[in-house]
C-alpha cells in the first residue's frame, strides 16, 4: 500500500492488531483484534466492520461475532469457493498482524423488545446471528432455519437447539419457513444470498402474513458478483 495514503487511512479507519485465530466451525475462523482505538465503541449485535484486506485498498465486510468495550473485535470469517482476495485474507491471517477495519455499522440488528424472533439465513449470515442469540434472554421467544454445508459448519451459537438445522441439498430455506410457520407479531431476521433472502421474505409476507416493515433483510452475497470474496 503506498506510504502516502497512510494519513487518509488514518483518518477514515481504525488500527489494530490480530491477536487469535482460531476455528469456529469447519469453514469458519475466529480472529481477534486488538487495540486501545476499538475501544468504547458503540456496537450493536447484528453490526458488521469492513476490512482492508491485501495489499491494495480492497475493503471487505465481516459481521461481528463478539465485540467487548475493552477493545477488542472477533470476526467470523468464512472460508468459501474462490481466490477472492478476502478469502484469501481470512485463509492466512495470522497473530500479530496489523490490520485497518471501519467502526461497526448497518442496520441489520437484533431489536430487543420484540415479541418473538425468527432467524433465516446460511454460514454467511450465522455469524451476526450468534451475536444477537447472544443478547437475548433465556426468556425470549427464539425460532429460525439455518442453513449449512455439513453439520461440521454449524456455529457455536447460543440457543442453538431452538432453531432447525438444515443441511445444503436437502430442504430449501423458504420450503423450511413453511414448514416452521412462525407466526406474525415478532420481527425476523433474513440474511445470505440475494435471491434466497428474498424468497424467504416472499413467504413470510405474502404467505404468512407478516408485516413487510417486520421482515429485516441483509442480501449478503450474489452468485457470480464481485467484491464479495
Amino acid at each position: 500500500m503506498p506510504a502516502l495514503l497512510n494519513p487518509v487511512l488514518d483518518l477514515l479507519m481504525l488500527r489494530g492488531t490480530v491477536t487469535a485465530v482460531e476455528p469456529l466451525a469447519a469453514r469458519m475462523r475466529r480472529l481477534r483484534i486488538e487495540s486501545d482505538a476499538l475501544a468504547g465503541l458503540d456496537v450493536r449485535p447484528g453490526q458488521q466492520v469492513r476490512v482492508l484486506v491485501g495489499t491494495g485498498i480492497t475493503l471487505r465486510t465481516y459481521s461481528v461475532w463478539r465485540y467487548e468495550p475493552t477493545g477488542a473485535v472477533e470476526l467470523g470469517v468464512l472460508d468459501h469457493d474462490g481466490a477472492g482476495p478476502g478469502a484469501r485474507w481470512g485463509a492466512r491471517a495470522e497473530v500479530g498482524e496489523q490490520i485497518r477495519l471501519g467502526k461497526p455499522e448497518g442496520t441489520f440488528t437484533l431489536r430487543p423488545d420484540a415479541a418473538h424472533h425468527v432467524f433465516v439465513g446460511e454460514e454467511t449470515a450465522s455469524v451476526a446471528f450468534g451475536a444477537m442469540l447472544a443478547a437475548l434472554p433465556d426468556g425470549a421467544r427464539i425460532s429460525g432455519c439455518v442453513e449449512t454445508g455439513t453439520p461440521e459448519d454449524r456455529l457455536p451459537v447460543r440457543h442453538a437447539d431452538r432453531l432447525d438445522w438444515l443441511t445444503r441439498g436437502g430442504a430449501s430455506l423458504p420450503d423450511a419457513v413453511r414448514a416452521l410457520a412462525p407466526e406474525p407479531g415478532g420481527i425476523a431476521y433474513v440474511a445470505g444470498e440475494a435471491k434466497t433472502v428474498q424468497r424467504v421474505r416472499q413467504v413470510l409476507v405474502r404467505e404468512a402474513g407478516w408485516d413487510r416493515r417486520s421482515v429485516l433483510t441483509k442480501p449478503f452475497w450474489t452468485p457470480g458478483r464481485r467484491g464479495l470474496s
